[in-house]
């Protein structure tokens, strides 16, 4: 079975349709997605609607957390973004729309068990707000570990926005160490972060996503207008305009 893996869409609707539009052309037989729908981005409506009509199951974001609930530990930016998140699902031209909206976003799932992956937003230590940044491989071996002993084989996260793969050595390799495809074996643990569709942070301003299959994962990277995404975010008052420019510098 060919599953498509997204992540981190973060209201970009001009990122999300390029992705969709990938998977359709991939043979792929379902498609999930790793959390933070909302955030950030100008079309957080659209994004949901699409998530929820495409995804099998979508799992719980910090950021979608934010929105639902409130925008804890949020920087200032970030919390300005939930608020007028938030507002976008409330502005009463659809209630019902809005209805359906927030029973979605009500009964995303912190953790989901699928098949041999453990699927989390975060981390399998802490599902919704930890990071698993590159340099833990390094830098932090026994958050690592502690990580690790929380998966039987094989994880998946996002969050960080950073596509690659964790191995129990501890290690981390992205897509291009790979040349973009990782072969799952029996002798390592693994941990697989799709990358963001709507806002990479590995200086690469192309949506990402992954593809499982079979014994391996792909991971792919696609061109959208990020300028025109940037445009629309400086038109919002209430979304920061370095909003946009990170997305142009991929960071």
């Amino acid at each position: 079975m060919r599953t498509a893996i997204i992540s981190d869409v973060h209201g970009n609707l001009d990122a999300l349709r390029v992705v969709m539009d990938h998977i359709d052309t991939q043979s792929v037989d379902r498609t999930i997605c790793l959390g933070d729908i909302v955030g950030y981005g100008p079309n957080p409506v659209e994004c949901v609607d699409i998530v929820a009509d495409r995804c099998e199951w979508a799992l719980m974001g910090n950021h979608d957390f934010g929105v639902l609930y409130e925008p804890t530990n949020f920087n200032a930016i970030a919390e300005q973004a939930a608020y007028w998140t938030r507002a976008q699902f409330d502005n009463g031209e659809d209630p019902q729309g809005a209805e359906r909206r927030w029973r979605f976003l009500g009964q995303l799932r912190v953790r989901v068990k699928d098949g041999a992956f453990l699927c989390v937003h975060g981390s399998p230590r802490a599902p919704i707000n930890e990071y698993m940044f590159p340099d833990d491989a390094m830098n932090s071996p026994v958050k690592m570990q502690q990580i690790f002993d929380r998966i039987e084989r094989y994880g998946m996260v996002g969050h960080t926005h950073v596509p690659g793969v964790f191995t129990d050595e501890p290690d981390f390799y992205s897509p291009a160490d790979l040349n973009n495809t990782y072969e799952l074996t029996n002798t390592e643990k693994a941990i697989i972060n799709p990358g963001s569709v709507g806002q990479p942070r590995d200086y690469d301003p192309r949506a990402s996503y992954a593809i499982l299959d079979e014994g391996h994962v792909e991971f792919h990277r696609l061109e959208y207008d990020v300028v025109a995404v940037a445009q629309k975010i400086r038109m919002i008052p209430e979304l920061n305009d370095w909003l946009g420019e990170r997305l142009i510098e991929g960071r």
